[in-house]
């Protein structure tokens, strides 16, 4: 530093601890020139606080947020173009979802549907990532660019301006040991700086104001297209929702058929040690025995039937065990017995097995 700079950072220090210690009163600005300081330095604080909301807004998770950035950081210093981007929730609630509706599978309604919810929310992830692109571009960036050149140049030329008040107030006071072209020159100097940072202030508040309004904008109309989008998706999706729960409310419940019981045969003493041997009865065929059904004595026969009884399909009925006859709606099912409270035997084109009461309708009743 030269002699004159550090005579200059002494006047200036001088200055300053007399101000604040002394009660000195240096040079005062108008009030115009205050009011447009004050409106900068609200602005200034204003895209500061904007910028970290939005940023929020759009990336709500701080610590997904400060991940996103190192990684962002690292990508920069590796020279890599694409950088990782932020995990949407509607993303992770997607992929939740179609993974367990997949496990359910989509025979399944509620699997269906949970496939069907998670590809929505999927989707809605990729309009996020779409509205967080749009809002960088259009309303942070611009606004990081105001601050780092406009905003920053002003605070420049107000300290600026603060430095060369304190010089000329020192010189000022001390005039007659200070030469007097060197007080009028140290008075020049500060109503210059004054005049430059009164006009980009100026150019700040009034001009620069239509292009900021523009940009919030663009953070509107970013915010409408996707929620516009949203809105589409999600009614897709309802759509899709009402139709299953139609289609269910429409299918025949298929009622829960209890399975024949084991029984337990217990040999003679001289054959066992003491245990027993559970089975399972077979199923009822045809053929079987009437009075051993289920595997054990019937107390009662099993009604005759003639050969005209018959009844027809309700629904239809998918066999699940071996001796079950299957057949659907609306078909004609000869009757050749009935087992029990539960279940008939019958044919049916040419196959004989047993099936359950509730999916029939009796046409020709049976006889004893």
């Amino acid at each position: 530093m030269s002699v004159a700079g550090f005579k200059k950072q002494f006047y200036k220090a001088s200055q300053m601890v007399s101000e604040k210690v002394g009660g000195a009163e240096g040079t005062k600005l108008d009030e115009e020139f205050k009011d447009l300081e004050r409106k900068a330095d609200v602005t200034s604080k204003a895209v500061v606080e904007v910028i970290s909301k939005t940023s929020e807004y759009l990336q709500p998770n701080p610590a997904s947020r400060a991940k996103l950035s190192m990684l962002n950081t690292m990508s920069k210093i590796r020279g890599q173009v694409k950088s990782p981007g932020y995990p949407q929730a509607e993303g992770l609630l997607g992929e939740c979802m179609v993974k367990y509706g997949r496990d359910l599978g989509d025979e399944t309604n509620f699997g269906g549907a949970l496939v069907d919810a998670g590809e929505t929310m999927k989707r809605l992830a990729e309009v996020k990532d779409s509205l967080d692109i749009d809002v960088k571009q259009n309303f942070i960036d611009p606004l990081q660019g105001l601050y780092d050149k406009d905003i920053r140049e002003i605070q420049h030329h107000l300290k600026k301006l603060e430095g060369r008040r304190l010089d000329y107030d020192y010189k000022k006071k001390r005039q007659g040991k200070i030469p007097d072209e060197e007080v009028k020159q140290a008075l020049e100097k500060f109503h210059e700086s004054k005049e430059v940072a009164e006009i980009s202030m100026y150019n700040l508040l009034e001009t620069d104001q239509i292009e900021q309004v523009s940009q919030l904008s663009s953070l509107v109309e970013s915010q409408l297209q996707y929620h516009r989008q949203a809105v589409q998706i999600l009614d897709e999706l309802s759509e899709k929702l009402k139709e299953r729960i139609n289609e269910a409310q429409n299918r025949p419940r298929r009622e829960y058929i209890p399975k024949p019981k084991p029984v337990f045969d217990f040999p003679e003493p001289d054959q066992s040690n003491g245990g027993f041997t559970p089975s399972v009865a077979p199923p009822p065929s045809r053929n079987s025995d009437p009075y051993l059904q289920f595997g054990r004595a019937s107390t009662r026969k099993p009604r005759p039937l003639s050969e005209q009884a018959c009844c027809k399909a309700l629904y239809d009925f998918e066999p699940e065990n071996e001796g079950e006859l299957g057949f659907h709606e609306g078909d004609i099912i000869n009757l050749t017995n009935q087992i029990d409270e539960n279940w008939y035997e019958g044919v049916l084109r040419g196959q004989s097995g047993f099936f359950p009461l509730n999916y029939v309708e009796v046409v020709v009743p049976l006889t004893h």
